[in-house]
């Protein structure tokens, strides 16, 4: 299922589905997998960092470097998996554990005031100073209940997140 020159059999499909909670139709997942292919330029069954850079769309985005922690090294199921947050079916839950991942960079499963300000800093780029940044979000942490000393945990990040309609769906183009 690694290769580019391989072909997806109905078992491997359905095993991908399957990994991804069926987010995802069989078509789209065939679709899926000549995307993957192509990234993985030199057929190694997974994805590097340098191959993830060579789409625009990603490497233009501000979070990339976040992302790319996240994606580097991945193989094609997980490669479904990471995208099935981008699914119209996708709960709100799913964007949200997604969300949380790209905030919680060291993997400790909390996000500090200082991780939310890094992800703000690589969003908002010079347009704001770092003494804005920090009364912005010192401000969207006191509103939601929170202090700067506060640690967010995915719990929190439901709670405050799961009251709003989440925006991360991705068309897959099928032929």
């Amino acid at each position: 299922m690694g290769t580019a020159s391989s072909m997806l059999t109905q078992y491997d499909i359905e095993e991908v589905q399957e990994h991804c909670d069926h987010l995802f139709s069989q078509q789209e997942i065939v679709s899926l997998y000549q995307r993957f292919c192509q990234l993985d330029r030199n057929a190694k069954g997974f994805i590097s960092s340098d191959e993830f850079l060579s789409v625009p769309e990603f490497a233009m985005n501000p979070l990339s470097q976040r992302l790319l922690k996240m994606v580097d090294g991945i193989n094609f199921k997980d490669f479904v998996a990471f995208l099935s947050a981008f699914s119209a079916k996708a709960t709100a839950q799913h964007k949200i554990e997604l969300i949380f991942k790209v905030y919680d960079s060291d993997r400790n499963g909390k996000v500090s005031f200082n991780d939310i300000l890094e992800v703000l800093k690589d969003l908002s780029g010079s347009f704001m100073s770092d003494e804005q940044r920090e009364r912005v979000l010192s401000q969207v942490l006191k509103e939601a209940g929170y202090t700067k000393d506060s640690s967010l945990t995915l719990d929190d990040f439901i709670k405050v997140l799961g009251q709003s309609e989440l925006k991360m769906d991705v068309e897959i183009p099928v032929d």
